[in-house]
């Protein structure tokens, strides 16, 4: 047994020295496929010995078990933010109150990373506990979420108390492979890459936590209980030592005019950073004068933040083209005469719409005002009218999407012109895997990496293509082996069998969701009704109102979608119900009910479709035509509305134990 735990203690040291030098170094020893192994010899013996198992281990990156709330954490040393200063006289205002106190004093200029302050707390060399800010003197326990972080060291050889305070971030890649993915699922979208940090760590799901690939640098030693440190950019180095990534640009500063000359030099290539900054910080260096400085209730006296000034330039708009995005939503962008702003080079800037067009009256040949909105995507903010000499020419947005032909259509009440063609080359990725989606045709294992292989090597140009695939076709690719081969083509072929409310919401046709589907599969039978009904036949579908009936017409009028229809009735995809003459008891039949909270046997729309094919009706809301409400973990205020009207209470094994005499459950 000695050596099981020795090997365990190995195998962790090793996979945490080339996690180091993989996130934080940027300089990998071994192979993915090397790693791998490591980690699942870990993992193995962890699961067989589990009186070994540590809160520290590599494997508990992962994420662990979701969370119910975030417990409240005081900190020991309160989390101050900064003054900000805008300008390089508030900048000499605050050192001449700096060196009035505690004499000439030396600078550390640091990046100001532009995401989620958390301190971390390690004792014995373990990192023990790790929260948000919050108001500075209590935040939320996130220990679980941080841990994922993979470039933050769970061990560290110092056994003395150390808190440290660091900045959680998203890089930009992350940013937008996140959005990206989040685009084609449909998914709200970030705003940037400070949000989704600050979102994916307060996820109550460790594990989505983990997917997110964030990041952290750690700026500042908030408790330590070794050897006196007498400056802050030795607590950096030593930080540095003991395996944290530490804040990536630091210079030390004699005085405030080479302080000056350093965040002009970082401010002309901050567009160029992997991350996004909001700013400069500016710490005084030596500890013992920053001990004397003190603070006030909210900011230290000694470090302020340096604030880039919003940067605008003119260009000149030398035309409007058209880009179609992942949704079908068709874009007009700006073509620029290239300028320098924010330290990258701009020729290119997002109008965002018809409307926006208009009111800001824009026309090609126009000179323009652009910037970087949040210091990241360029946009025009105003027309310099005075420079206008009558050559400009009036933008029109097209009836047709500019990519495939098919029919471009405005809903009412949006600003927004998409494209209604489900085999546009410029949507095709995302209308794939929503189509293999777990609520639509739930293909397993075939998920938005696996689509881009098929789309990159010429496989498939539309979903219909995946039924045609052969394992042949996929044994050569990365990631891909005959065993694997075989079981997506065997999940591929299985969804054939799928009712068709599944096929009916993976077309995803704007505005029909789930609910909408079933409705429209329950009324019409077969998607050759539903393809042949008018609008007005439409709203006679339960929930069905005009907005939805003209989208369903409008998809199926559109002949590259009726193209693609058939070449799925080819490949033998079911387009009927399958529900007519179901076995299942109809035990629910005339009953309204109502699902709330966490299940630990359903998602949510596998119970609510089970409970429709046991006669019952699901509602979103309770009231007293409500027959029973079933209650899950964590219910919502849909609990205390059914109490209060005396409606009937059932939780999950109550459920269970009524729907036992139902066949095939």
């Amino acid at each position: 047994m000695e050596d099981i735990k020795k090997r365990i203690e190995e195998l962790r040291e090793i996979i945490e020295y080339h996690n180091h030098k993989y996130y934080v170094e940027d300089n990998p020893e071994i192979s993915d496929y090397e790693y791998d192994m490591l980690m699942r010899e870990l993992k193995k013996l962890e699961e067989e010995y589990p009186e070994f198992k540590s809160p520290n281990s590599p494997t508990e990156r992962v994420g662990g078990k979701p969370l119910k709330e975030f417990q409240q954490v005081q900190h020991a040393v309160p989390m101050l933010s900064l003054q900000d200063v805008f300008s390089f006289e508030e900048l000499k205002d605050w050192h001449n109150r700096v060196v009035s106190t505690v004499g000439e004093v030396e600078y550390v200029v640091e990046l100001k990373i532009d995401g989620l302050s958390v301190s971390i707390l390690y004792e014995n060399g373990e990192l023990v506990r790790a929260a948000t800010r919050g108001d500075g003197n209590i935040g939320e326990d996130v220990t679980q979420n941080v841990k994922t972080i993979k470039s933050l060291p769970l061990r560290i050889k110092d056994k003395n108390l150390l808190e440290v305070r660091g900045e959680v971030y998203m890089p930009k890649k992350e940013f937008e492979r996140l959005n990206e993915e989040r685009e084609i699922l449909e998914l709200p979208l970030f705003a940037n890459p400070r949000n989704a940090a600050a979102g994916s760590i307060r996820q109550l799901d460790p594990k989505i936590t983990a997917e997110r690939k964030l990041d952290i640098f750690i700026f500042n030693i908030q408790r330590y209980s070794g050897p006196k440190i007498e400056k802050h950019k030795d607590g950096l180095e030593y930080l540095k030592e003991l395996g944290f990534k530490v804040s990536p640009v630091r210079y030390v500063c004699k005085d405030i005019d080479e302080v000056i000359e350093k965040i002009q030099q970082l401010g002309e290539t901050r567009g160029d950073l992997p991350y996004d900054i909001d700013g400069v910080v500016v710490k005084v260096n030596e500890l013992d004068k920053r001990d004397i400085l003190g603070q006030t209730a909210k900011t230290p006296r000694w470090a302020v933040a340096y604030k880039y000034p919003a940067e605008k330039k003119k260009t000149k708009l030398k035309d409007i083209i058209l880009q179609v995005g992942r949704t079908g939503a068709i874009t007009p962008t700006a073509i620029l005469e290239p300028v320098r702003i924010a330290g990258t080079t701009v020729s290119r800037a997002t109008l965002h719409n018809e409307d926006y067009i208009r009111e800001k009256d824009i026309k090609i040949g126009d000179t323009v005002i652009i910037q970087k909105a949040g210091e990241i995507i360029p946009e025009v903010v105003e027309v310099v009218f005075e420079e206008r000499d009558g050559s400009e020419v009036a933008f029109e947005m097209p009836k047709n999407c500019p990519v495939c032909g098919g029919l471009a259509v405005r809903e009412e009440g949006e600003a927004v012109l998409r494209c209604t063609n489900m085999s546009c080359p410029a949507q095709i990725k995302r209308s794939i895997v929503h189509f293999a989606s777990r609520d639509a045709m739930n293909i397993e294992g075939l998920g938005p990496q696996v689509v881009n292989l098929l789309l990159d090597n010429n496989l498939i140009k539309d979903a219909a293509d995946l039924y045609f695939l052969k394992e042949e076709d996929l044994v050569n690719l990365p990631r891909f082996g005959k065993k694997s081969a075989a079981k997506l083509i065997q999940a591929i072929q299985k969804s054939k069998e799928n009712d068709l409310e599944r096929f009916l919401f993976g077309l995803g046709i704007r505005y029909v969701g789930l609910k909408s589907a079933k409705n429209l599969t329950k009324h019409f039978k077969t998607l050759d009704n539903i393809i042949k009904a008018g609008i007005e036949d439409l709203m006679q579908v339960e929930e069905i109102g005009e907005k939805i009936a003209r989208s369903i017409f409008e998809f199926f009028k559109e002949e590259h979608n009726l193209e693609l229809i058939e070449k799925f009735k080819l490949a033998g995809v079911n387009m009927a119900t399958l529900k007519e003459g179901s076995a299942a008891p109809q035990i629910f039949e005339g009953k309204t009910i109502v699902v709330t909270g966490t299940l630990e046997k359903f998602t949510r729309d596998e119970v609510e479709s089970l409970i429709e094919r046991l006669g019952g009706k699901v509602s979103g809301s309770v009231s007293k035509k409500t027959s029973f409400v079933l209650v899950g973990e964590s219910p919502g205020s849909k609990l205390k509305k059914a109490q209060e009207l005396n409606i009937k209470i059932v939780n999950e094994a109550e459920f269970l134990e009524m729907i036992k005499e139902a066949e095939n459950i």
